[in-house]
């Protein structure tokens, strides 16, 4: 639930659940004052001392006040009326049912007092009433309250002019003394309760509604401390929520894993720099040595022949074209992970294309004991076709033969054989050694860039550890993929498979 619906929910529980709850407790208390009802009841002439009480005070309460209704119609269409003394004395027996009187003052006297007010003080009342109409000059029907004999009159004061031009003013008296004497015991009780169930009502719900709110903010916090402190580890958990601090959470904790992510993936990059530096210390010291070597041994006169002279030389620019290979293999890498390297598509047909690769290959090796063969696709299947950077290419290719001749295997003459494929979507391309292998456990980190397989797969001849690794990004900067078959003893398969160019409508399959 959202945290608007929440809040409205609430808003309505605040006033409809007090009032529900003030209406049980009215009942409750309406239980409670039983008794003063039955005794205002009996006090109005009712007698009904149980639940029929209230409704006979009401009813009283009605009649009388449609007698007194009738009394104000003949105030104000026929005043004369209540100088008869017949009719005034017919209603002076209902008034008196009632607890109720009238006062009918003409000319400043009084000229009727109904029996049950008999004992009010007229001028008293004239009196009261001259404050009030100084008090409510705008208002011509006063009321207020007054003590007479014991008792407590609302007064309701109502002017009128007789026929023959005379003032006068006709005072309804109604006695409400029980109703009085109940006030001061019931009020108490009654505001004491609504407030009561104000304050539980509001302050449950408040409370309730508070706690869903500030528990996710005390947890957010924590773990907003957490990560201050360097601790990614510490998981924010909402409880499924579905509103919006739900929302916030799921999104705190996805920061938190890719804040997380992002620092390991910092250190990692930390870890390969400084291994990264390591190596080409190394790498770089190794053939450097032999140079300072081979130069210290013509200074010092150690090469004493020309031949010796000679045979130094040849190491020195030996060593020099290794720094020089290394130094470019490490350029290149370095703006492959970077992406900063152009590729050049282009459609490419990989008969041909690998065709001339072999033949430049042969043509690099023309006196080594190196065999290269070449298998192309099966008789009758179509030529497959992909979109390749032919540069790049041929650099995966080279780089592929140079590992294997590499690390070729001693007394067998090494043979390298270059295969094609094709399936339905892809075309594999394997190259095939006869060399040592390499290990299952080496296995999955051949193109792991510095990495060196054991060095029982070949002549320990150096290397920059970099070439397999230029060859799985080559191969995936075009959208293909490349992996590793060997044994010990047995060889080493590279493969690599590039999906086909979306123009081959050949469908080549295997």
């Amino acid at each position: 639930m959202s945290i608007r619906k929440k809040l409205i929910l609430s808003n309505f529980g605040m006033v409809l659940i007090p009032l529900v709850l003030f209406f049980v407790s009215a009942m409750l208390l309406f239980g409670l004052f039983m008794r003063d009802m039955a005794g205002i009841s009996d006090y109005y002439g009712g007698g009904d001392t149980g639940r029929r009480a209230f409704p006979e005070i009401k009813e009283t309460f009605a009649r009388r006040e449609e007698l007194f209704a009738g009394i104000r119609f003949f105030i104000r269409y026929d005043p004369d009326r209540l100088s008869d003394a017949a009719f005034l004395n017919d209603l002076d027996a209902r008034f008196g049912e009632m607890k109720s009187g009238i006062v009918v003052v003409r000319g400043g006297q009084a000229a009727f007092v109904s029996s049950y007010v008999r004992d009010v003080d007229v001028s008293a009342l004239q009196e009261e009433a001259g404050r009030d109409e100084g008090r409510n000059h705008w208002n011509h029907n006063e009321e207020w309250d007054m003590e007479s004999g014991g008792k407590t009159f609302v007064v309701e004061r109502r002017k009128t002019t007789f026929a023959d031009g005379s003032a006068g003013d006709v005072y309804f008296l109604s006695d409400m003394s029980p109703l009085v004497r109940l006030y001061p015991k019931a009020m108490p009780i009654v505001a004491g309760t609504l407030l009561f169930i104000l304050a539980l009502t509001n302050g449950v719900l408040t409370y309730f509604v508070s706690r869903s709110f500030i528990r996710p903010l005390y947890a957010l916090k924590e773990a907003a401390e957490q990560i201050k402190e360097g601790k990614l580890d510490h998981e924010l958990k909402t409880g499924g929520r579905k509103d919006e601090f739900g929302q916030v959470g799921a999104a705190f904790e996805e920061m938190r894993i890719r804040l997380q992510h992002s620092i390991a993936l910092q250190l990692q990059y930390e870890d390969n720099r400084k291994e990264l530096l390591s190596n080409i210390s190394h790498d770089l010291k190794t053939p450097i040595t032999a140079i300072k070597g081979c130069v210290e041994g013509i200074l010092d006169g150690i090469a004493d022949t020309p031949e010796k002279r000679n045979n130094y030389l040849r190491m020195i620019y030996k060593k020099a074209s290794d720094m020089d290979r290394q130094i470019e293999e490490l350029f290149l890498f370095s703006k492959l992970d970077l992406k900063r390297l152009p590729f050049h598509f282009e459609r490419t047909g990989l008969v041909a294309y690998l065709s001339d690769c072999v033949e430049e290959l042969r043509l690099q090796h023309p006196n080594a004991d190196i065999a290269f063969v070449y298998a192309p696709r099966s008789p009758g299947e179509p030529e497959p076709y992909v979109s390749a950077d032919k540069e790049k290419l041929h650099r995966v290719i080279q780089n592929v033969v140079d590992n294997s001749i590499k690390y070729a295997g001693g007394g067998e003459r090494t043979a390298i054989r270059i295969e094609l494929e094709s399936t339905d979507r892809e075309a594999i391309v394997r190259m095939r050694d006869n060399g040592a292998g390499i290990d299952a456990e080496a296995l999955p980190h051949v193109f792991d860039r510095f990495y060196r397989a054991d060095p029982s797969r070949g002549g320990g001849s150096a290397g920059s550890g970099l070439g397999l690794a230029i060859v799985k990004q080559i191969v995936e900067e075009h959208g293909g993929r490349v992996w590793a078959e060997s044994k010990t003893g047995e060889g080493t398969t590279i493969a690599m498979a590039l999906p086909k160019d979306a123009a081959d409508e050949t469908g080549g399959r295997r």
